[in-house]
């Protein structure tokens, strides 16, 4: 009995090694595959194409720095749609590309000029004057408000009299105060966002308080004045309303010559006007930005004959005399 118990013992071992065998045999056997049929479809072989996407393109060449035309653009289907492209002609027209392009280019936004110049009207120029916080009123001025421009001249430490101070430029725009500009673009990388012109905020309070410079757009013909008075004398700032209009009258004032006399007009006794960039071409001296075109040692009028064929004084005549030099002032 204890015999067959030991034969039956070891044919079930053997069993139990047979099923292992068979189960690891199982298991390296690939699964079956089962064909999936597509369910049939109407869609037309045309929609498994590649995607295309409407970008405008130049039709013809275009310069550099030159507004681009109308007839210069279309409308072209791409298989790629470029990073900056534009999908409208109407919204490219106008703008000017910073490089040539050449036909079928597409147009994309790397291309063409941006920044604060844009923001200049026609006639007009950004210039850069050196503020503080007196001359940049407290530094409460924020891009996109108006100001008007004052010079203060002093003429030395003894001569008083001579001092002067009068408007500039009258309600000229800022387009930068500091690091902050009417563009959104900041100077510094902890310059605020241009998303608002919150003037209570702790945070762009403090970052104005760094401001070194005040963006301006200013007449052409007025450059020459801002750049003389600011070397010459002290420029202060006004803070003005956006909706106060109010000028100076030119007419009331006399014109200042310019440092360049004009040409003659032919067959008249005057000379041609300036104007615009002619007018800053001309440029202006600081005697007669001092003085208002009437320099202190002679008289714009021929003056009349007086007693013993001396000239008669006009006005007031001052001499002023500074150790051996002598000086006469009319006023």
């Amino acid at each position: 009995m204890l015999r067959f118990s030991k034969i039956l013992a070891v044919l079930l071992v053997l069993l139990a090694l047979a099923l292992a065998v068979y189960a690891w045999l199982l298991s390296r056997k690939p699964a079956p595959v089962r064909a999936v049929v597509a369910p049939a479809t109407n869609t037309p072989a045309a929609s498994l194409q590649p995607a295309s996407h409407a970008v405008v393109v130049t039709a013809k060449a275009v310069p550099a720095g030159q507004p681009i035309p109308a007839d210069a653009l279309r409308l072209t289907q791409l298989p790629i749609n470029p990073a900056g492209a534009f999908g409208d002609p109407s919204e490219v027209v106008g703008r000017v590309p910073v490089l040539d392009l050449g036909e079928g280019t597409p147009v994309v936004e790397g291309q063409l000029s941006t920044g604060l110049a844009l923001k200049l009207a026609e006639g007009e120029r950004a210039l850069a004057v050196r503020v503080d916080e007196v001359i940049g009123v407290g530094n409460r001025v924020v891009p996109g408000d108006y100001v008007d421009v004052f010079f203060a001249l002093k003429a030395d430490g003894r001569d008083i009299a001579r001092s002067q101070s009068r408007l500039l430029v009258a309600r000229r725009r800022v387009l930068a105060f500091g690091p902050l500009s009417v563009d959104g673009a900041a100077t510094q990388a902890d310059a605020p966002p241009a998303s608002g012109r919150v003037r209570s905020s702790a945070a762009s309070g403090a970052r104005a308080d760094a401001a070194r410079t005040a963006v301006l757009a200013v007449p052409v013909e007025d450059v020459n004045r801002l750049v003389l008075a600011e070397g010459s004398g002290r420029l202060m700032l006004a803070l003005r309303h956006p909706a106060d209009t109010a000028e100076p009258d030119p007419a009331l004032f006399a014109d200042l010559p310019p440092a360049l006399q004009p040409l003659a007009v032919r067959g008249a006794a005057g000379r041609l006007p300036l104007a615009g960039i002619d007018r800053a071409q001309g440029g202006l001296a600081m005697e007669d930005l001092a003085t208002g075109g009437r320099p202190l040692r002679r008289v714009a009028a021929a003056p009349a004959e007086g007693r013993a064929g001396r000239p008669a004084p006009t006005g007031i005549e001052v001499e002023v005399i500074r150790g051996e030099r002598r000086e006469t002032l009319r006023y």
